[in-house]
């Protein structure tokens, strides 16, 4: 068996963009990246992601090229609520990032908008800052002619935010209405939502997203407006939708959030995020678009339905990229590897390495209730492994991940098999786990189809009697904007330890 140090060699959870001829193949990150953003600092770009409900959450990436990116940090410690599209923004030497938070705990029940601040992207980043920004989700910063600083927020509105950046300065006002597509269009809902703002030869551009994030594959849409001043008023662009997924035919369904950003070569793209056609289960995948200005200001995106290979941004540009997904646990990789599903102030202190083993504290009584460790799973098809130990009154296992009721896999106690489909407990029989201390268990999703296997020394193994469909494990079904993730469970009394999770992915 290869060990976790070697698999790490190679680039797990993550297809190669770069096609290595001076094109590259979206997606730039497989898997799920939603809602990207993305700052220009010199000859470097910054990017990062919705994390909703996984903490330590906000990973941010790093790339010099726009298509190899390699993650820095995991920038939000302190659980907040479930994150949804941020923005990243540097102002005065100093870095923000701008956090919309649905906290469904009291005492802060709704949408908040948080800040974080630091010297570098590197951190080392703030406690959150409650801004006093409430019920609105994507703030997008942008600075005025005169210096003063703004968040654009959903629904076309704006607040101005203090000259520090950390608090409410004004009252929200509404400043657009949006851009209405035709009526027979089909798509999920309107959802006026994502603002970005771009200042570019005098003119202040907003770029946004209409059509909803999901639910028909030609839903989402990137629309463009623009304005001499940040005051308004607002021009939409005479050819918008800029992007727009045509039929359920084509390769990346519900385009949309986009981040317009200058390239290494002053020209331009655009970053935003799809469903891969017929894997909404992977998420929504991070894409990248080249942009084209025309000679009446306006910009148009050139990639076309993004099936086909482009022209790097840098043709000649190699790097690391991604991030391996099997661990040894030598040493704490959370955040940018496993990171807790719900993860509440007290979950960080359930999870400590040591002697190469990742030791889980049980929570719970079954995945439901637990809070797994999950990761990004960016192939379509691929297999996990690892070792498990277990105290008397603990539960744990392994698991395809979607959210608290969507989940398939299995696990064991000191006594017996546990299985779960869909979130439902489907173990009729008392199977009882092999003998000695240690559970070997392994997971073959393959495209979609879920195949289990466990053993008692890792080399003679037990095929699961129940496979499993998983296709339907996914945000049209379960909500949530999630992905369906392999996790690591813990539930019950005592503790899990886990040893050598091994990921590859499969033809």
């Amino acid at each position: 068996m290869r060990s976790a140090a070697a698999w790490a060699q190679g680039i797990e959870g993550q297809r190669k963009a770069d096609l290595g001829n001076g094109t590259y193949l979206n997606p730039v990150l497989s898997g799920d990246h939603p809602d990207p953003t993305v700052l220009k600092d010199g000859a470097d770009y910054y990017m990062t992601f919705s994390s909703f409900d996984y903490y330590p959450g906000i990973v941010i990436w790093h790339s010099r090229d726009l298509i190899n990116w390699t993650p820095i940090a995991a920038a939000l410690k302190s659980y907040v609520g479930s994150v949804y599209a941020l923005d990243i923004a540097k102002h005065d030497g100093r870095y923000f990032i701008y956090i919309p938070a649905v906290q469904m705990r009291p005492p802060n029940y709704g949408v908040r908008i948080y800040v974080i601040h630091a010297p570098s992207m590197h951190g080392p980043w703030s406690e959150p800052v409650d801004m006093d920004i409430n019920g609105y989700i994507d703030p997008g910063h942008a600075v005025g002619e005169v210096g003063s600083r703004y968040l654009f927020l959903s629904n076309g509105n704006r607040v101005r935010i203090s000259d520090d950046g950390l608090h409410r300065a004004g009252e929200v006002e509404k400043v657009y209405d949006g851009w209405r597509y035709p009526a027979d269009w089909v798509v999920e809902t309107y959802s006026l939502e994502g603002p970005k703002i771009l200042r570019r030869n005098g003119w202040f551009y907003l770029v946004s997203a209409v059509g909803g994030t999901a639910g028909p594959p030609t839903s989402h849409l990137v629309i463009a407006a623009r304005s001499r001043s940040i005051h308004g008023p607002w021009v939409n662009c005479p050819h918008n939708p800029i992007v727009r997924t045509l039929s359920r035919d084509q390769k990346w369904w519900s385009r949309g959030h986009a981040t317009v950003v200058e390239g290494p070569r002053q020209d331009w793209w655009m970053v935003y995020h799809g469903y891969e056609n017929g894997y909404r289960t992977l998420g929504r995948q991070m894409l990248l678009d080249p942009v084209e200005w025309t000679d009446d200001g306006w910009f148009h995106a050139r990639g076309g339905d993004l099936s086909a290979p482009l022209p790097k941004p840098l043709p000649d540009s190699a790097a690391a990229h991604g991030a391996a997904r099997s661990d040894d646990f030598s040493h704490d990789n959370m955040g940018i590897g496993l990171c807790f599903f719900s993860g509440g102030a007290d979950q960080s202190a359930r999870a400590r390495v040591a002697d190469a083993t990742l030791i889980v504290v049980g929570a719970g009584k079954s995945p439901h209730d637990c809070g797994p460790l999950a990761f990004i799973a960016g192939d379509q098809s691929y297999e996990v492994t690892v070792e498990m130990q277990l105290d008397a009154g603990a539960q744990g296992g392994l698991l395809l991940f979607y959210n608290s009721n969507l989940y398939s896999g299995f696990g064991f106690d000191q006594r017996r098999r546990f299985t779960y489909s869909a979130g439902q407990s489907v173990d009729y029989n008392a199977v009882p786990r092999p003998a000695g201390d240690t559970v070997h268990l392994r997971l073959v999703n393959d495209h979609q189809d879920l195949t289990m296997y466990y053993s008692g020394n890792g080399r003679d193994w037990t095929q699961h009697e129940l496979q499993l469909d998983v296709s339907g494990l996914h945000h049209n079904v379960g909500g949530g904007f999630l992905s369906l993730r392999p996790a690591l469970y813990a539930a019950g009394q005592g503790e899990v330890r886990f040893k050598n999770l091994l990921y590859r992915a499969r033809p």
